[in-house]
């Protein structure tokens, strides 16, 4: 009879373990119910701009900028000499391929530069917001009284990956200006789709105005060619 007894006992504190092992899964099960996680934050998407070269037609060189639901299309002129190939160094007159980054939007209005190049600049933040952008447009590049050559603003491009380039700070008649590849406007919309730049992509200033208001430090631009570049 004892021995029968203890069986009994053992058999309703096992029941009992149960009983609470239960209660304690609903209770964690309930607790996970009423504190759902949190979906994952997504990234802000950034501004991209891709540009293809007509090497034959220059009139049907085209960009397209997109990104927070842009998709706006435009014309582009570039280098008088023709194409380099991705990894070149930059040279007068002639219009590097490959992946690039912003690195300064430059405009009346808008300034926006990399921290080290602000400091190679050797000038204030302030200093460069409040004369950069207008000491370049004041330059007088073919010497026939002409300026404006930026037109409505410059958007300055750095290669990806980094490569060796002559890009720095200088005065260039009389007038302190940042030395880059860019995208820029210009002082005479006849020569956006043309081959008859220095070197950079020039476009209308309407078209700038769009690339001023969506690009910032960081964001995207890719060069292609249908054709030959050299190297």
């Amino acid at each position: 009879m004892r021995e029968r007894h203890d069986a009994r006992n053992v058999v309703a504190v096992m029941g009992a373990s149960r009983t609470i092992a239960l209660a304690a899964a609903l209770l964690s099960l309930a607790g996970c119910q009423s504190e759902p996680s949190s979906p994952p934050e997504q990234a802000d998407p950034i501004s991209r701009v891709r540009i293809e070269l007509d090497v034959n037609a220059p009139a049907k060189s085209t960009g397209i900028l997109s990104g927070a639901g842009l998709n706006h299309a435009f014309h582009v002129g570039y280098g008088k000499y023709g194409i380099a190939c991705e990894g070149s160094r930059f040279e007068e007159g002639v219009t590097p391929l490959g992946t690039f980054r912003v690195n300064a939007v430059l405009s009346d209005d808008i300034f926006e530069m990399e921290p080290e190049l602000i400091e190679q600049s050797g000038r204030t933040r302030d200093n460069l917001k409040s004369t950069l952008f207008r000491n370049m447009s004041a330059i007088d590049f073919k010497g026939d009284g002409e300026t404006g050559e930026y037109g409505n603003g410059y958007i300055s491009l750095a290669p990806v990956p980094a490569t060796p380039q002559p890009f720095e700070f200088n005065e260039y008649a009389g007038q302190f200006r940042w030395y880059s590849f860019a995208i820029h406007g210009t002082n005479d919309e006849r020569r956006v789709g043309t081959k008859d730049t220095g070197g950079c992509l020039n476009v209308s200033d309407k078209d700038l105005k769009v690339l001023l208001e969506n690009l910032s430090i960081g964001d995207e631009v890719e060069i292609t060619a249908n054709g030959p570049c050299s190297s």
